[in-house]
This record gives structure tokens, C-alpha cells and sequence, in this order.
């Protein structure tokens, strides 16, 4: 790939912080949006504003058809059986509590169970706490090895006829490990156990394919591939979207409406009550266009490069730890300097103009068994380049000298 000339549709990247070009490696939080997402968003607000589903005039109609569009192309992106599957939320911690709102209020019930693991995002942690919790169930949690891995192989003893769903990460935002989905979808399958997969770090790194894994959940955030914040998406197999009951309720998801009673539109819609985040819906097709353009397989590789890169990096110096003993990783690296907090290595760090996140990355109860209280973390996307790496490098070598 040619690096510079993708950075030249990112305007973002060139300005300059405290004085120095901009290095930007927080992508597991938010990633940047090339210009042929902003021009999408201009274009719809400029020219064909309005609500899609909602009138007969000409705006009106030209927004529901292409809000259907990019319904497809999200069905494509992720290779699903069909667009009817595709729900359009506003990101990958509402698509989570859609489904567990579901579960709660219909599936699990006292003394049951959802399967975890033990390197969740809070996003796919908190929201089976509060349904468990409502309903009188219990959550189980698959623990981690000594690399900071899952144990995969405990799984089997979790499952019994109370375990109502599995709901586990794809990728570690944390670490970037990445986890054996098919084996954890097969253990949950031969149980009879539906599996939710979070997908918000893989989704901008690898290729998905919801048929090929036989998942029965999906969803990722837009903000994290390229897209802009508000919209994301839940994947879910048509039986479950025609079993579960709707999150919120409200206009768009109902065919009739009476005094007395009302009825459901079928899924997708059903699931998108209220005004429907038509440019949001817009600006992750022109993302997903983008993508595919560049291509994900070489996004991937070149990610990869980036993270060895910088592993290899790291480990050179003395009293740098790098977290997760692992072959590869996806988008993301985490560690720490022995002696030197990580919040000041993240301030110093800027001051170089170098932005990485620290802290516990939503993530508390994983990153208090692998690191403590926090860690640093890079994270890269397809516009960094190997003279960043380098760069970062030579930041955490001043780091360390200044506070260590």
C-alpha cells in the first residue's frame, strides 16, 4: 500500500500537536475518517435531507432507499445471509443492550446463566450484570491463561442446561489477542446456546464472515472503522431477531396502532424506533467503500507489520513490559515502564505529539489481572506508518529517561 498517499485522505493527520506532526495511535478508541466519508455526510445534509420511512415526497423517499442501501452493504461487509439481519444502532454498547435487554426480559430467567470471559470490554460486561442481576441469574466467566489469553479449554465446564448465551470478544481491545472464535462457538453450539460476538476491534483489521463463523450476534461501532460516532450495527440470525422483543419502542417499528394494542413491524425495523441515524447510516457505507477499496487482507498485513514493529521495539528496552505473549496480535499493544506511572508516560508522550490511550481501556477486570491499575496502549490503523512506530519508540526511550 501506499501509505502517504491513503494519509492524504485524512485531513486530520496534518496538523500538528505542541509543535510536532501528529502520530496518532488511539485507534482502538476512534479512528479517522477520510474525506470520502465527510464529503457523504456534506452531500446527504446539503442535498437530500430527510427521514427515511416516513413520507412520500421526493427527499423522503430518495433517504429510505439509500438507508436501504447501506443496510446491504453492511449485510455484504459482513458477509450475512441477508439485509433483513442488519439492525442499525447507535454503536456497539447499544447493540450489546438491545440483546440483553431481550434476554432479560424474555429468555433468562432465575438461576440461569450467560457465559463470559474474563477480557471484556465493559460494554460486554455490564450489560449481562444488570440483566443476571434483574432476573436472578448469574454470570460464569471463561479465565484467563498466563499469556492473557482465555483458557479456552475450561469452557466446556461452564456450559450446563441453565447457560442461556455466550457473549465474548473478538479481539482484545486491550492487548489485541485475538480469540478462537470457532472453537468457542462450536463448544456453545453443541450445548444449544446462542453466541454473541463484539467485534468492535476486529471488524477495522480483518475480514468477517458471520456465516462462515455461525454466530448468532455480531455488532461493531462505526466510529472504529473509519465512520463517524452515533451509528453502529448488530448482526443478528433472523430466528433470534424474530423471537426477541424490541428494545425501545416508538415510531418507524410498528405497522398498526391502536388505543389498545399495537403491532410489530418485522425485523430489521423493529429495532429502530425513532428517527433513523440516516447520515450516520451513510457515512459507514462510504467507509465500508473505502475498505474495500484499499482491501482488509492488505490493511491487515500492514497493521501487522506495524505492531511487530513496535513489539520488537519495546522489548529491547530495559523495564518495558508488553502484555499478552502472543504470535500476532490485531490493532493493538499494550504496556507499561517499570517505575513510571502510566498516565505521565501518556502526557509525555503527547508532548511529543504522539497520542496513545492509557488507563484501564474500559476493560477493569482484565487489565487488573494482567497489568495492575493500567497500562499504555498504541493502537494502529491503515495510515500509520513504520517512521511512527519508530518515532513512539523514541518517545518511551525519553519517557523512561525522564521519569524513571
Amino acid at each position: 500500500m501506499n501509505i502517504e498517499r491513503l494519509r492524504d485522505d485524512f485531513p486530520v493527520l496534518r496538523q500538528t500537536v505542541h509543535g510536532r506532526p501528529l502520530v496518532y495511535l488511539d485507534n482502538a478508541a476512534t479512528t479517522h475518517k477520510p474525506q470520502s466519508v465527510i464529503d457523504r455526510l456534506v452531500s446527504f445534509y446539503s442535498e437530500r435531507n430527510s427521514s427515511a420511512h416516513r413520507s412520500a415526497h421526493t427527499l423522503a423517499q430518495a433517504a429510505g432507499t439509500d438507508y436501504e442501501n447501506a443496510r446491504v452493504c453492511v449485510q455484504e461487509f459482513l458477509n450475512a445471509p441477508s439485509s433483513s439481519e442488519i439492525v442499525f444502532t447507535s454503536g456497539a454498547t447499544d447493540s450489546i443492550n438491545l440483546v440483553a435487554s431481550a434476554f432479560r426480559d424474555d429468555i433468562i430467567r432465575p438461576n440461569d446463566e450467560v457465559v463470559i470471559s474474563a477480557m471484556e470490554h465493559h460494554s460486554n460486561l455490564v450489560p449481562w450484570q444488570l440483566a443476571c442481576s434483574r432476573a436472578a441469574a448469574s454470570i460464569r466467566v471463561i479465565p484467563l491463561d498466563e499469556t492473557g489469553g482465555l483458557q479456552v479449554d475450561t469452557m466446556e465446564r461452564l456450559m450446563n442446561p441453565h447457560t442461556r448465551l455466550v457473549a465474548v470478544t473478538h479481539v482484545s481491545n486491550v492487548t489485541g489477542i485475538v480469540n478462537p472464535l470457532p472453537e468457542i462457538i462450536s463448544i456453545a453450539h453443541s450445548h444449544d446456546v446462542p453466541v454473541l460476538i463484539d467485534g468492535s476491534q476486529a471488524a477495522p483489521h480483518m475480514g468477517i464472515d458471520v456465516t462462515a463463523l455461525d454466530c448468532d450476534f455480531y455488532v461493531f461501532s462505526g466510529h472504529k472503522i473509519y465512520s463517524e460516532t452515533g451509528i453502529g450495527v448488530l448482526y443478528g440470525k433472523h430466528r433470534w431477531l424474530e423471537a426477541l422483543p424490541p428494545f425501545r419502542s416508538g415510531g418507524g417499528m410498528l405497522t398498526t396502532v391502536t388505543l389498545e394494542k399495537s403491532k410489530l413491524e418485522a425485523p430489521p425495523l423493529r429495532f429502530e424506533a425513532g428517527t433513523q441515524n440516516v447520515a450516520g447510516a451513510l457515512g459507514l457505507e462510504a467507509a465500508l467503500a473505502y475498505l474495500s477499496n484499499v482491501g482488509l487482507k492488505r490493511i491487515g498485513k500492514h497493521e501487522e507489520e506495524l505492531l511487530r514493529r513496535l513489539e520488537s521495539g519495546l522489548r529491547t528496552m530495559d523495564g518495558v513490559m508488553v502484555y499478552g505473549d502472543v504470535d500476532s496480535r490485531c490493532g493493538s499493544l499494550s504496556f507499561n515502564i517499570s517505575g513510571a506511572h502510566h498516565t505521565d508516560v501518556g502526557m509525555v508522550l503527547d508532548r511529543l505529539g504522539i497520542a496513545v490511550r492509557t488507563g484501564a481501556h474500559c476493560a477493569q477486570p482484565y487489565v487488573r489481572a494482567i497489568a495492575g491499575e493500567g497500562t499504555i496502549r498504541a493502537s494502529v490503523g491503515l495510515y500509520n506508518t513504520a517512521r511512527e512506530i519508530d518515532d513512539l519508540l523514541a518517545a518511551v526511550e525519553m519517557a523512561r529517561a525522564l521519569l524513571c
